[in-house]
């Protein structure tokens, strides 16, 4: 991991041990931060890494706390295409039709599939993990861990870490009033269909959406959502009448674009062990953007 100009440095001016340095140097940071950047080789004296949390100190020595920095990698030779990697993530831009994971009918052809020969292509042990996941027929930003460590700390606490889930999607007609909040319980039939719950059990789902432009058949929305329930966009937007064009499970009656109009084009998370935020931003694919030009 990469250290920017947004490390912090500190000057030791008696003997003391790492970890009880730290804490005294940074009262404002939760101590738990700070073992953690410790153990994710953040820590640094005198230019050399450090992990132990009772390294010795000297007066003199220079103590420099580090943060992640970006580390773009090319599209390898295949259907992945990488938007960001370092030590602990793999993000990826995933093509719509593409399973994130395996199911009973696919297990080769998916998006996991494809960033786990990516990470063993350079070590055989090297192995992902999956943090959150996109439809089938969405396209867009999804995140991968390196490891069960990072996997746990993102799952466990994904509402929070997730800042901003950025959609662009093209619906059929204009939804009114053109921006709004969604906010119901979603409930899933035994063929897989998601719909709004009138009563009883359901998980609460939240799906914010502006009109960025229309026509008289389409609009272009810009959408972020609070939960990430299966088929929530669709399913909101199937519920205000105005279904995702190419959505014919949830009652779409056309298909300009020959594939779901709904991409993730953005997504802010707060790294659970720095607090660093991190944008990973994906284009919304052509295919979907000349529906409003048709």
């Amino acid at each position: 991991m990469s250290k920017n100009a947004k490390s912090r440095t500190f000057l030791v001016e008696r003997s003391s041990e790492l970890l009880g340095f730290l804490i005294e140097a940074q009262p404002e940071r939760p101590k738990g931060k700070i073992k953690s950047e410790l153990e994710h080789k953040l820590v640094s004296v005198d230019g050399k890494t450090v992990t132990k949390f009772n390294f010795p100190l000297k007066a003199g020595q220079r103590v420099t706390v580090g943060t992640f920095t970006p580390t773009y990698s090319k599209a390898p030779a295949s259907e992945l295409k990488i938007i960001y990697e370092d030590d602990e993530l793999l993000v990826i831009d995933k093509p719509a039709g593409m399973l994130a994971i395996a199911n009973e009918k696919e297990r080769d052809i998916t998006a996991y599939h494809l960033a786990m020969e990516y990470v063993r292509a350079k070590n055989s042990h090297n192995r992902i993990f999956v943090v959150h996941r996109l439809d089938r027929e969405t396209s867009g930003v999804i995140i991968f861990a390196k490891n069960e460590t990072i996997k746990h700390a993102f799952q466990d606490n994904w509402e929070n870490i997730a800042e901003y889930r950025g959609y662009t999607a093209v619906v059929e007609g204009v939804p009114q009033p053109e921006s709004g909040r969604i906010e119901n319980k979603l409930r899933e039939t035994e063929s897989h269909l998601v719909y709004a719950a009138k009563m009883g059990d359901g998980k609460l789902a939240i799906t914010n959406y502006k009109v960025r432009k229309k026509t008289d058949n389409y609009s272009l929305l810009d959408i972020d959502i609070e939960t990430g329930r299966k088929n929530q966009i669709r399913a909101h937007m199937s519920g205000i009448g105005c279904p995702i064009a190419g959505d014919k499970k949830y009652g779409a009656k056309t298909n300009p674009a020959h594939r779901l109009c709904l991409h993730a084009d953005k997504l802010v998370i707060i790294h659970p062990y720095t607090d660093e935020k991190m944008i990973f931003e994906s284009p919304v694919p052509q295919k979907i953007l000349k529906v409003m030009k048709q």
